[in-house]
């Protein structure tokens, strides 16, 4: 075994660095009082301190914010009307309040987030829906990235770069305000109920109702609906009710949220949504999946975190507008790092994943929408990575296999880029991989927030080179490609 990777002449890192701006914010619910540990929560007295003011003031007042604030963001009226109402309850009842008054209320009930002010990281690349207006050779490419700020959370955010021909890449436009996706009715699916039920361990009378009585795709309110009709028969026995609210956290922990047109897709935030995720979405790995019905489908497999505990998550999108969460299910889906890939194999989904926290494995995904134990594909072996091995996003496939970036972990908890092959038709069969590394940390990727530290979530081959985004010590993102022939030509066969 050796800790020397000697293929760096093997890779071209290009100059464009993408660094964090603070600048880049959104614009948040602040509730006085509930950001501290010791919860006081002050929104009563807040408010009457602000009914004290009469309409001259009230009116300067908020003049001076939409001075300040308006070209900082989409919709700072709409904004401010929004989180007023969230907070209505506490003005007094029967008090007549002009629009001025409630917008200004709900103006000292919001503050910005600066998304990435601490760090960027972790990005992934896939065809963008909008290819119009390139020359040939051409082809405009999405690009997720981890965003990092206060509290070390982490939200997802997007831009957008232009590859080839050849070895050229030139990034878009990425200014502009920021926004949220607003919340729109979930389309559930049934068997992701079933999977969920499975996974929690609820097997009761009154979970079998409201299965059994839901069509495979069902909104919020037909949930709602089957819920306020279980027989009483069924409610009256002990455990029911803690099982209906079992059930219905399963469900409010899926959400869609979506973007007016006018928005570009670099503008776009998409921010925790749920308890679970509360303190970050972490590490998206986007990929362009082709359905069994031909249609593509963006999704991205993301660890959610509250602070304690993490799971498994997938997005799905066709248009990166309109975004679907659900949770993933089953025994592989309990560790971070699942990489989906990009179509069916022999009729079943397989996934990328590392469910024991340090090997990398091969899971399918079964008539129950369960991703199965994995089959071991790398483990631990080289210098370079006796810590822990795992996927850098998800397979391209080539005329020679799957091509699969991996990262391992080495001494002083120094991560690097490698790769490895697999069998088209059967991935659970490693053909080659590239036994001295790709990419590591060079004297500048070594130092930031996380040292020693290069990542990605995954990259895409356009017009014969292999691209690479990469976070370098989850603080800024880099760049690299390799052409794809050369790449494969150095790997090795491999026994394992």
């Amino acid at each position: 075994m050796t800790a020397v990777m000697n293929a760096q002449s093997l890779i071209t890192r290009h100059d464009i660095v993408m660094e964090p701006d603070g600048r880049r914010v959104v614009i948040k619910l602040f509730v006085p009082g509930e950001d501290a540990q010791g919860v006081k929560n002050r929104t009563q007295s807040l408010i009457e301190r602000i009914l004290q003011l009469d309409e001259t003031e009230i009116a300067r007042l908020l003049d001076d914010v939409l001075t300040r604030f308006a070209g900082r963001h989409h919709d700072l009226l709409g904004v401010f009307q929004h989180h007023y109402e969230l907070v209505q309850h506490r003005v007094p009842n029967g008090l007549d309040l002009s629009p001025t008054a409630r917008t200004l209320i709900g103006a000292y009930f919001s503050h910005e987030f600066a998304v990435e002010a601490a760090a960027l990281c972790n990005p992934s690349m896939v065809p963008h829906p909008d290819q119009t207006g390139l020359d040939a050779g051409e082809l405009r490419v999405a690009i997720s990235l981890r965003q990092i700020g206060e509290g070390h959370i982490s939200s997802i955010g997007f831009c957008s770069a232009v590859l080839g021909p050849g070895d050229r890449i030139r990034m878009e436009d990425r200014d502009g305000p920021l926004m949220i996706g607003q919340r729109v009715g979930a389309q559930h699916w049934k068997n992701q109920l079933e999977a969920a039920l499975i996974d929690a361990g609820i097997d009761h009378e009154a979970a079998a109702y409201v299965v059994c009585s839901l069509p495979e795709r069902y909104t919020d309110q037909d949930f709602e609906d089957v819920i306020g009709h279980v027989p009483g028969e069924l409610l009256a026995r002990p455990t029911s009710q803690e099982t209906i609210d079992r059930i219905r956290h399963i469900v409010t922990d899926e959400y869609a949220v979506q973007f007016p047109p006018a928005v570009p897709l670099h503008q776009r935030v998409l921010w925790p949504a749920t308890p679970a995720e509360s303190n970050g979405m972490e590490d998206a790995r986007f990929v362009r999946v082709l359905d069994p019905d031909g249609r593509h489908v963006y999704q991205g497999t993301y660890t959610a975190y509250d602070g304690r505990h993490i799971s498994g998550r997938v997005i799905f999108s066709r248009d990166l507008r309109h975004f679907e969460v659900t949770r993933l299910h089953g025994p592989a889906a309990r560790n971070k790092g699942m990489a989906l890939f990009p179509r069916y194999i022999g009729g079943r989904k397989m996934a990328l994943c590392r469910s024991d926290g340090e090997t990398l494995g091969l899971s399918v995904r079964d008539d129950q929408h369960r991703w199965q134990a994995a089959e071991p594909l790398l483990v631990p072996h080289r210098g370079w990575d006796l810590i822990q091995v795992g996927n850098c996003g998800s397979p391209i496939e080539t005329s020679e296999g799957w091509l699969v970036l991996t990262h391992g972990v080495g001494p002083m908890r120094r991560y690097a880029i490698g790769a490895m092959l697999l069998d088209l038709e059967n991935p659970a069969r490693v053909i080659a991989d590239l036994p001295e590394g790709l990419l590591d940390p060079d004297e500048i990727e070594r130092e930031g927030y996380v040292p020693n530290v290069v990542y990605s979530c995954g990259g895409l081959v356009h017009d014969g080179n292999f691209w690479l985004p990469y976070g370098a010590s989850d603080v800024r993102i880099g760049f690299a490609s390799v052409p794809v022939e050369q790449l494969l030509s150095r790997m090795v066969p491999t026994g394992y």
